[in-house]
């Protein structure tokens, strides 16, 4: 059989893989724990679930306008006010099935083959095969100094008359990780001044803890919606926990919207009116959702920070937002793929390598789900690591003895 050479050299999601052979052990009755997957464990806000309870009763679920239903654009343009603090038009947003989406048709909408865009390592798994996918070149721009915040003076070493794009993601995935203000601030002075997107993926920008904020790029531009190069993507997978609805959205100037739209008229030709209708409802209703899920992930975070204290070889640099840790094992294995793999095999738990992210060495570990998952978990993943935890533990009602140290 012969296929596409370019759809051929797509990479397995490593997520998905995992999760998929999480599940199958999880058939076979094994106790299973996933600390891979980036999905909080939340109900649907009952905003979201009327919402679209609605559409549904009404019977009028058709074809909708490809770049989004007028009544959710007005919900993203309120919040988009509220929350960056800057006024945009229906023109400037467009509606997506899920910020993936977003992402891949913003790239596919401004790449021509072997343009390149700069990621910024650790970086999301997806960033690399778009940009590959839509015949572009990532351009990876990694930390040497130990931490997962780049120096700007790397950042602006890598651009070359090719570079079409910066992606930024703060708070990071799969870090935790948020960057300073001030660069930022260079980089979007640096994408004003040279005509490059800075596409902001903001999808964990509420996920915040102790008081850290993640401050828009909007706030150091000047510059008209229509005349800057920021863009930014959202949507209501990780704040509402509704990463089942796939709805995101872009904020973008008119040129790059009505070129998107384009891009979804022809494939998907839009989002479904129902998942809609629950993300207008998840923007419209009580907002407190937002922060209880927040304070349960806080918690969760200081809960994992309190259990790797007591693991001998671990290094990690405290996350800041999202629901993800990232870290260090080089100490027991520099090979992340092994780790995770002997993590499932041996602990039954499910981490997902560093390697994917950009930075080898490194396990993700997601603190999205129950308190009980995430201390049984390190505890597991400390049993299977550390020679100096007892050799004795329960993975389910099973007596697990360590017999590899």
């Amino acid at each position: 059989m012969k296929l596409s050479k370019l759809a051929s050299e797509i990479a397995e999601s490593p997520t998905f893989a995992l999760n998929e052979e999480a599940r199958q052990l999880r058939e076979r009755g094994e106790a299973v724990i996933n600390l891979g997957i980036g999905e909080p464990k939340n109900k649907t806000p009952i905003a979201a679930i009327l919402s679209s309870a609605a559409k549904l009763i009404s019977g009028e679920v058709k074809y909708v306008a490809p770049d989004g239903v007028p009544s959710l654009k007005k919900a993203i343009i309120r919040y988009t006010e509220e929350n960056y603090d800057r006024l945009v038009a229906p023109e400037n947003v467009i509606v997506t099935n899920g910020a993936k989406q977003s992402l891949f048709n913003l790239i596919f909408s401004i790449l021509n083959p072997q343009d390149e865009v700069i990621i910024i390592a650790p970086y999301w798994v997806s960033y690399a095969e778009i940009i590959k996918m839509c015949m572009g070149r990532p351009v990876v721009v990694t930390p040497e100094d130990g931490t997962f915040t780049p120096r700007f003076e790397d950042i602006e070493r890598a651009i070359t008359s090719s570079t079409r794009a910066i992606i930024v993601n703060s708070p990071n995935n799969p870090s935790g990780v948020i960057y300073p203000p001030e660069l930022i601030e260079q980089i979007v002075e640096l994408c004003e001044r040279k005509g490059i997107f800075m596409i902001c993926d903001d999808i964990y920008h509420k996920l915040t803890f102790d008081g850290n904020r993640a401050v828009p790029a909007y706030h150091f531009t000047k510059k008209h919606i229509e005349d800057s190069h920021v863009v930014v993507v959202n949507g209501v997978a990780k704040l509402y926990g509704m990463t089942g609805f796939r709805v995101g959205w872009v904020i973008a100037p008119r040129a790059l919207v009505r070129v998107m739209t384009n891009v979804i008229v022809q494939t998907t030709s839009g989002v479904s009116p129902v998942s809609q209708a629950a993300a207008e409802g998840a923007l419209n209703g009580l907002q407190s959702v937002v922060e209880a899920l927040r304070l349960q992930i806080q918690n969760n975070r200081d809960v994992l920070l309190q259990e790797i204290k007591s693991f001998n070889g671990i290094r990690l640099i405290e996350p800041q937002g999202t629901f993800y840790a990232l870290p260090d094992i080089r100490a027991f294995n520099g090979n992340s793929v092994e780790v995770s793999r002997f993590l499932l095999k041996k602990a039954m738990v499910v981490t997902v390598p560093g390697r994917e992210f950009g930075m080898e060495g490194h396990i993700r570990i997601s603190f999205s789900g129950s308190v009980k998952d995430v201390t049984e978990g390190i505890a597991r993943i400390k049993w299977a690591l550390d020679p100096t935890s007892p050799n004795e533990i329960y993975i389910g009602d099973k007596k697990m003895i360590r017999d590899w140290m």
